[in-house]
C-alpha cells in the first residue's frame, strides 16, 4: 500500500513542473485506515509546500493523529519564504511519515527527519527512492553540480542531418513535435541558442502553441552579429545576451564572458547565480556538440523526421543507446541521459 500513496504524491508533485523552481517538486497525500483523507502539492514558488496543503485539506482534523502522512522529498525544516514544513506536521501530530527520499539540499539534508524523529513521529522511507529521485533531477543537479539542469533538443532528417546543405532553415519535424516542444518550453527555466541559429532561424523561443509560463531565452553572441530586429530581443520574454557587445534592447541584458576560457561552464555558472534550475538547448550543431564534447549536458531529446536531405550538417552523435523511444505524429522522439 506505501507504494500506491507515493505514486500518487509523485502524480501530485508533476502538476508543479514549470510552475515550482527553484524549489523542489512535492506531492503529499495523508491516509487513514487506508483512505486518503487529504492530498496537496507544491503549486507555485513562493507558495505554501504540499504537506501544508495536504493537512489543511484534512475536513477532520482530529483524525491527524491517526493518519500516517506520505511525501515524496524529506519536509523541509528551516524557515524560506514559508515556514518549516516539520513545524506543521508536529503540531498535527500525525505519528507516521513515509518519505520518497532525502533532501540534499543542505539546508534540508536529513535536518526534517531529525526534527520529526525527535518530537516523536516515526519515519520511515519508501522502496520508491529512485523514482522520487528521477522526478526532481533537475533540483538535485542543481544543487549538486552547481549549474542548471541541461537538456539538449534537437531535430535530425532520417538520413542523420540537421539542416540542409547550405544552412538554410528546413522544418523537419511535424505539427505534434512543434507543440510537444512548445509545451517543454513551459516546463523549463531557460532556454539558449547560438549565434548562428538566431541569424538563419530568427526564432522567438516563446511557448506560443502552450498555455504557460515562457522560459528567459539565452544566447550566445560572442562577435555582437545579432542584430537589434532579433525576434529574442522583443518584450514576449525575458533574453540574456552572453557576448561582448551590446545591441540595444529594453527586454535583453547582456553579460560578458571571458571568451578565451571556458565559456560554456562560465555561463552556466553565471545562470546558477541568477537561480536559474534547469535550461534546454536548442541550438544548432556547433552549440550542441560544444555540449556533448565537453559532457556538460543531462539529458537529450531527439527528433527525427521523415524528410530525407542526402547532404549538410551532420546531426550530433550520442555514443549510447536511447533509454526510451515513441512516435510523435510521424516523427520519432529518442530520450538519452548523461549517467557519466
Amino acid at each position: 500500500m506505501d507504494a500506491l500513496f507515493m505514486k500518487r504524491c509523485l502524480e501530485l508533485a508533476k502538476l508543479g513542473l514549470g510552475q515550482v523552481a527553484t524549489n523542489p517538486m512535492v506531492g503529499c497525500v495523508i491516509v487513514h485506515n487506508g483512505v486518503i483523507i487529504g492530498e496537496g502539492y507544491h503549486e507555485g514558488f513562493g507558495g505554501a509546500h504540499a504537506e501544508v496543503n495536504a493537512i489543511n485539506a484534512v475536513g477532520d482534523a482530529s483524525l491527524l493523529p491517526q493518519s500516517i502522512l506520505y511525501v515524496n522529498l524529506e519536509p523541509c525544516s528551516h524557515v524560506g519564504k514559508t515556514p518549516a514544513c516539520t513545524g506543521k506536521i508536529i503540531q498535527s501530530k500525525i505519528g507516521r511519515v513515509v518519505i520518497g527520499c532525502r533532501d540534499t539540499n543542505k539546508e534540508v539534508s536529513g535536518g526534517g527527519v531529525a526534527i520529526l524523529s525527535r518530537h516523536g513521529c516515526e519515519v520511515e522511507f519508501s522502496a520508491m527512492e529512485a523514482e522520487c529521485r528521477d522526478l526532481n533531477r533537475r533540483f538535485f543537479t542543481f544543487h549538486k553540480e552547481k549549474r542548471p539542469y541541461v537538456i539538449l533538443k534537437w531535430a535530425e532528417s532520417s538520413d542523420g542531418y540537421i539542416a540542409p546543405e547550405g544552412g538554410q532553415q528546413k522544418w523537419i519535424t511535424g505539427e505534434e513535435s512543434k507543440q510537444l516542444v512548445h509545451k517543454w518550453r513551459t516546463e523549463e527555466q531557460a532556454i539558449m541558442v547560438g549565434t548562428n541559429t538566431v541569424l538563419i532561424d530568427n526564432p522567438e523561443l516563446t511557448a506560443r502553441l502552450w498555455e504557460g509560463n515562457n522560459p528567459v531565452r539565452v544566447a550566445i553572441d560572442n562577435h555582437g552579429r545579432i542584430p537589434a530586429t532579433a525576434k529574442i530581443l522583443n518584450s514576449e520574454a525575458a533574453t540574456l545576451i552572453y557576448g561582448a557587445r551590446k545591441t540595444g534592447s529594453p527586454s535583453a541584458t547582456f553579460v560578458s564572458v571571458n571568451t578565451e576560457g571556458d565559456q560554456l561552464n562560465a555561463i552556466l555558472t553565471d545562470l546558477y547565480n541568477r537561480e536559474i534550475m534547469s535550461v534546454i538547448v536548442e541550438g544548432g550543431q556547433q552549440l550542441l556538440n560544444s555540449f556533448i564534447v565537453n559532457g556538460i549536458w543531462d539529458e537529450a531529446r531527439v527528433f527525427t523526421g521523415e524528410i530525407n536531405f542526402s547532404n549538410g550538417l551532420k546531426a550530433p552523435q550520442l555514443k549510447m543507446s536511447p533509454v526510451g523511444e515513441k512516435l510523435i505524429g510521424p516523427d520519432r522522439l529518442r530520450l538519452f541521459y548523461n549517467k557519466s
